[in-house]
């Protein structure tokens, strides 16, 4: 399966081999500390992973977790762990009665509108995470329904994403990145995965760009500034300053917008074992991983199995001090909801032991800049003609479905 998987990869970054070629050998040539550069990146990971380990052997959850009634007296102790995790779970978003209603909503939206036969008959494929070891979650492509469109507004995710924006460091030499304050929408789809599904996982990944992260410029010459150049101590996964200006190689299921988080929020009780979100709460890994992409034993045209058009896979064979710190995230409630950094590692348990269905809506915090608004404006038409989400495949299922969010609901 991996090294399917890596051909795969190669095929993909076929157009842009040269391009991949070229940016290692100049990124070897600007930093002339590499050995040092990557031992201490190494240090810093493991013993971050170290006290993780630890952690959960004690029975400590590694993830932070706040009550939404808290988001408003956190202080900065908090906040600097989240910043070092990279992740949070917050704790009472929705009610659970409202959820439960949502949960009954969408099962009615799917059933009354012949979803599943729709969706067979149309031999719809999603190829997004088509590198990955595991690579088939359960993910219905539904974007409008009523109960993702109240969860999406309403003024407590608002109020969430507020404070999640509020992580970030905002300032730059070109001014401000985003306004952390007003957070636009991201239509993303729902999971419905049955108890027992053993064949529905997603191995680690990260998202937000796979070899962008080295050729984009803003990527290389901005975000990661400090990494391939300068003071490694100075980098830090919260400054937004060239985030919103990446430029992502386009294909369907590629994320065009900047979150700052991604998240869900749950619609069922689950946990570990019951097919659930997996993490490594280590926000400055992606040093790392960038990194370990430049170091001798990677063949010069491959970045440690990255692929263009694709999420960026996470091998075992080139980041397995990586996973030794991959695990479940706790146990999550109805309306609880959990958001993790663009640069952490995540992925779905391979199997779903538990006995009920573990299901979710996605929801991400994407704040006002250029960059979101310019996609806003293609998901607006999408919402109004019923399209799918402009950043996901073409099925466009919901165009005549009854019960459909629209306009005129807003």
């Amino acid at each position: 399966m991996l090294q399917e998987a890596r051909q795969r990869a190669n095929a993909a970054n076929e157009p842009y081999r040269a391009r991949i070629v070229e940016t290692k050998r100049r990124l070897r040539a600007q930093i002339m500390d590499m050995p040092a550069r990557f031992a201490s990146a190494t240090r810093s990971v493991e013993a971050q992973i170290e006290e993780i380990i630890q952690e959960r052997a004690q029975g400590i959850q590694p993830v932070p977790e706040l009550d939404f009634e808290q988001l408003d007296r956190v202080t900065e102790e908090q906040r600097q762990k989240i910043r070092q995790r990279g992740c949070l779970v917050i704790r009472n978003v929705f009610e659970d009665q409202r959820v439960v209603d949502w949960n009954r909503q969408l099962d009615e939206y799917l059933t009354n509108n012949n979803y599943l036969e729709k969706l067979s008959a149309s031999g719809a494929v999603d190829d997004y995470f088509s590198t990955l070891a595991s690579d088939k979650p359960q993910i219905y492509g539904v974007y409008w329904s009523r109960p993702q469109m109240e969860a999406r507004t309403d003024p407590a995710m608002a109020a969430a994403k507020r404070f999640l924006n509020r992580l970030w460091h905002i300032d730059s030499p070109e001014g401000l990145v985003f306004d952390p304050d007003c957070d636009l929408q991201y239509a993303d789809r729902v999971r419905f995965r049955q108890a027992g599904d053993a064949s529905l996982g997603l191995s680690a990944h990260v998202d937000a760009g796979s070899i962008e992260r080295w050729i984009d410029p803003s990527y290389r010459d901005k975000t990661f500034r400090h990494i391939f150049g300068g003071d490694l101590a100075q980098y830090d996964p919260f400054e937004a300053w060239g985030r919103t200006e990446i430029e992502e190689i386009p294909s369907p299921a590629v994320c065009r917008m900047f979150r700052t988080f991604q998240g869900w929020t749950a619609l069922t009780p689950q946990g570990p074992n019951d097919g659930t979100l997996q993490l490594l709460p280590v926000a400055n890994a992606m040093v790392w991983m960038l990194l370990r992409a430049l170091q001798d034993d990677v063949p010069e045209d491959e970045l440690c199995g990255a692929a263009a058009c694709r999420a960026m896979m996470i091998v075992k064979e080139y980041h397995d001090l990586l996973l030794r710190g991959y695990g479940s995230i706790p146990q999550m409630q109805p309306g609880d909801a959990v958001f993790w950094h663009p640069d952490v590692l995540h992925g779905v348990e391979d199997e779903h032991c538990g006995t009920g269905y573990s299901s979710v809506m996605y929801i991400a915090s994407v704040p006002d800049c250029a960059k979101n608004r310019n996609y806003a404006k293609l998901q607006q038409t999408a919402f109004e003609a019923g399209l799918s989400a402009p950043d996901f495949a073409a099925d466009d299922f919901e165009i005549d479905f009854d019960g459909r969010f629209t306009k005129q609901d807003l």
